[in-house]
């Protein structure tokens, strides 16, 4: 999404999102939530994959000239995911339920889009 040579970061990240989400979906994941936002941080995707809530951080980048998009994923960001999936799972009382961090990375776009699913990318060692 741009204008002007302004990139609309917003844009840009919920079209990654719908890029991930569609990918988990046509994997038989569940969808629970998108954009979840607390006082501890934001998660892009929650979705369930069997018996596990699997907490999905997404990154997207026009090209792989600058890299692969999940290296992006520091280690500051992670323990925001941890802190912000804690709190899901208490406030759903998802307590006693297998979970997972991962990390999908998309990039390009539309039918171009290359799509990288991360499983288990980090864990909620802080």
């Amino acid at each position: 999404m741009e204008r002007a040579g302004v990139v609309d970061r917003k844009g840009y990240g919920d079209e990654g999102e719908e890029v991930a989400v569609r990918f988990l979906e046509a994997r038989g994941y569940r969808v629970r939530a998108r954009n979840f936002s607390c006082r501890y941080g934001e998660l892009d995707v929650v979705a369930e994959h069997g018996d596990t809530v699997c907490f999905v951080e997404v990154r997207m980048r026009s090209t792989a000239v600058w890299g692969d998009p999940s290296h992006t994923v520091s280690f500051a960001k992670q323990r925001k995911v941890v802190k912000a999936a804690l709190h899901y799972l208490l406030a759903h009382r998802l307590r006693d339920r297998m979970i997972r961090f991962d990390v999908i990375s998309v990039v390009g776009r539309g039918e171009h889009a290359t799509v990288e699913h991360l499983p288990g990318a980090f864990d909620a060692g802080m």
